[in-house]
């Protein structure tokens, strides 16, 4: 357990295990506690990297930036850990920063893993795919469903759909607000992924309505080497709801790249 002092925040964040790094970058309803069924299962082969981002507890932000230093926030924390061959995985929010990251440091990321998310990335297909999503997580939250978590979770997992939702509420104070900053950081286009060769595995799940599947498999098809993969019977947070499953590609991903 350990702080980063920034210039305008502060960062927490945990490493456990041994070997080379891998990071794990949360989404917007989570926190460095997020990939409690990933640790234990990673540390036995790598260094984990947990943290929770600026605004989310018990990090602090005082600039009032938010996401928009997400990406300045892992760099920051990579130098500060002399991290110069990293694997990223980043779930939903978490994938603006790790694909950010990999976008400024390609030659520092052996493998990037995109879960449940398209990142910053805009194009008409993702955007298209955004905007058919608009209203369907309003609705959840009608019916008592947390989005990230979905309908199955509620029905088949009850205790962890509240889990889920009590983490969530432990996190940042007003994700709207995030959410919008988020949305309106989608400026990396097909040329500014031009060129990017790092190992992306992108895995989407068919009952996903938080990020369409198909904006996923969209960015897949954009990336050199973009791998794609998508979970049946399963929502937005695959590595919560499946975790014996999403931590098995994510392996077999960094085999295949080490």
């Amino acid at each position: 357990m350990a702080t980063l002092t920034l210039p305008d925040g502060e960062l927490y964040y945990e490493v456990h295990g041994s070997g080379p790094p891998l990071v794990f970058a949360h989404g917007l309803g989570g926190g460095f506690l997020s990939w409690w069924q990933q640790v234990p299962h990673f540390r036995r082969r790598f260094s984990c990297v947990v943290f929770s981002h600026r605004g989310f507890a018990p990090s602090k932000d005082a600039s009032g930036q938010g996401p928009r230093k997400f990406v300045d926030d892992l760099d920051a924390l990579l130098q500060h850990l002399h991290v110069t061959d990293v694997r990223l995985v980043g779930q939903s929010m978490g994938g603006w920063t790790c694909l950010g990251y990999a976008l400024r440091r390609p030659e520092k990321v052996r493998a990037l893993v995109m879960a449940c998310t398209t990142g910053q990335v805009t194009t008409p297909e993702i955007d298209a795919a955004i905007n058919r999503l608009r209203g369907r997580a309003t609705a959840a939250f009608m019916k008592g469903v947390h989005p990230a978590a979905g309908e199955r979770m509620v029905r088949e997992q009850p205790a962890m759909h509240e889990l889920y939702r009590g983490m969530d509420i432990l996190g940042a104070a007003d994700k709207r607000a995030i959410r919008d900053v988020l949305l309106g950081m989608r400026t990396v286009t097909a040329r500014d992924l031009e060129g990017f060769e790092v190992p992306t595995l992108c895995l989407t799940a068919d009952e996903d309505f938080v990020c369409a599947p198909d904006s996923v498999a969209h960015l897949a098809r954009m990336l050199v080497g973009g791998r794609f993969i998508k979970v049946p019977e399963t929502g937005h947070s695959i590595y919560w709801e499946r975790p014996a499953l999403f931590n098995q590609l994510v392996d077999e991903f960094l085999d295949s790249v080490e």
